[in-house]
């Protein structure tokens, strides 16, 4: 009898230790999954039957947290659920944007590290609930960035969580959204209507309708409420009225200059609200897409935003 009992204690102490693995594993991020169709639905469980959490439009990113068969256990603004792994494009190295995570499951701190792995050298430490912002994926680490401090932390401790509420994150600088649209109905419309042309392909000096660059797109758009652009970027910074970019509202145009550009903006773009707009993009979908503009690697490259409505 009391070798039964040794017996049933071992193996329940087995059975512990690999939930306790299996929830460890299902907190690492495997990597980042870019949306490669038009619209993509977030499931709160991996099957077309459950409830719709969200829907996520092409080109847009979420980290990818586990594989259950053939869905993707995924985080996105703060959500978790499912998605149909056929229509995500997974990188298991990333250098962007993504978003908050807050240290948890360690006894008192989680060290820092120059590189991802627990043999590179130690840089730092954080405390436990601490909340860093999160700039990339490597091997399942996360590079993370906390004041002066920036390196990699193991995925297993750090949970994606919303924003900071003292002011850190960069959302705050772009003013909250109502509840029901932007309270402004011309720009609702606007933004209805260039979510019409999500997938249609990118392609220099195009002005629409089966293709754009950026600004034909910006231009076509507006044209159809009777608002009269400039043909490129950097003509339409002198469309509408300045704003800063604390100011700035669905509807207004936002311009960016790349590296090396000589003209005065080299790209524009339609903002949606939530830190989000539309662009006829030249990224790996070459289409219009939806982007995230201070969560993503954008906010570096923003030259003004312009009031048209």
């Amino acid at each position: 009898m009391q070798k039964k009992k040794r017996v049933f204690r071992f193996s329940l102490m087995i059975v512990c230790f690999v939930l306790i693995l299996a929830g460890t594993a299902s907190a690492a991020a495997v990597g980042e999954g870019t949306v490669n169709v038009e619209a993509l639905r977030l499931r709160a469980e991996p099957n077309t039957s459950s409830a719709i959490l969200s829907t996520v439009y092409q080109g847009e990113h979420v980290v990818v947290l586990q594989k259950v068969d053939d869905w993707y256990k995924v985080s996105y603004k703060d959500m978790e659920g499912y998605m149909f792994g056929e229509y995500l494009d997974i990188a298991t190295t990333v250098e962007t944007n993504l978003g908050y995570g807050r240290v948890y499951d360690v006894d008192s701190s989680l060290n820092v590290r120059a590189d991802a792995g627990t043999n590179s050298r130690k840089v730092g430490s954080l405390d436990k609930d601490a909340v860093v912002e999160i700039t990339g994926i490597k091997d399942g680490w996360y590079h993370i960035v906390a004041g002066d401090l920036s390196g990699y932390v193991s995925g297993d401790y750090l949970e994606l969580c919303a924003a900071p509420e003292n002011g850190a994150a960069d959302a705050s600088e772009i003013p909250a959204e109502k509840e029901n649209g932007s309270g402004n109905e011309t720009a609702d419309e606007i933004i209805a209507y260039a979510k019409e042309f999500l997938g249609v392909p990118y392609v220099y000096g195009a002005s629409g309708p089966d293709s754009f660059d950026c600004s034909g797109f910006t231009k076509y758009v507006y044209a159809h409420f009777g608002y009269e652009l400039n043909r490129s970027a950097s003509g339409q910074l002198d469309n509408g009225r300045e704003v800063s970019l604390n100011e700035i509202q669905p509807g207004d145009l936002v311009f960016f200059i790349y590296d090396g550009a000589t003209t005065r903006a080299s790209h524009v773009g339609i903002y949606i609200g939530n830190d989000e707009f539309i662009h006829a993009s030249t990224g790996s979908k070459y289409s219009v897409v939806i982007s995230q503009l201070l969560g993503g690697s954008y906010k570096r490259e923003i030259v003004g935003v312009r009031r048209i409505i």
